[in-house]
């Protein structure tokens, strides 16, 4: 069974900035792609960036592009988000997500095997 576990959520003025990070338990991270989604009150969960394990593509949503960043580290079975210029607009629960069975990056829910319990990033204005 996997786990995953994020952390590094907070309050952050508009501006700041905040790192997340996913760890995982269980198996290893190093064959996945990896993915952050966030949902804020009232609204759909949505995605934020995914990245491959096998080349390390990546990709963002528009509204983030610029500013998020992800990355991993498969030496310490973690997954990180890197999110500069923060607005409140992107006050949300994130969640971090894996898929074990793909190689190419995904951007929708459904296409994710496993899913944290999220952490809450609040951005005041």
């Amino acid at each position: 069974q996997v786990q995953l576990v994020e952390s590094g959520g907070g309050l952050v003025q508009a501006g700041g900035s905040l790192r997340l990070s996913c760890a995982a338990s269980g198996r290893t991270l190093s064959r996945a792609v990896m993915g952050w989604f966030r949902q804020a009150p009232g609204k759909e969960r949505e995605f934020v960036a995914t990245i491959t394990w096998r080349l390390e593509t990546t990709s963002y949503a528009d509204s983030v592009k610029g500013r998020f960043t992800i990355s991993r580290d498969n030496a310490k079975n973690t997954v990180s988000l890197q999110m500069n210029t923060l607005k409140p607009e992107d006050t949300a629960i994130y969640y971090c997500a894996a898929a074990f069975r793909a190689s190419e990056v995904i951007k929708h829910l459904s296409g994710y095997d496993y899913w944290g319990q999220g952490t809450q990033v609040t951005v005041s204005s």
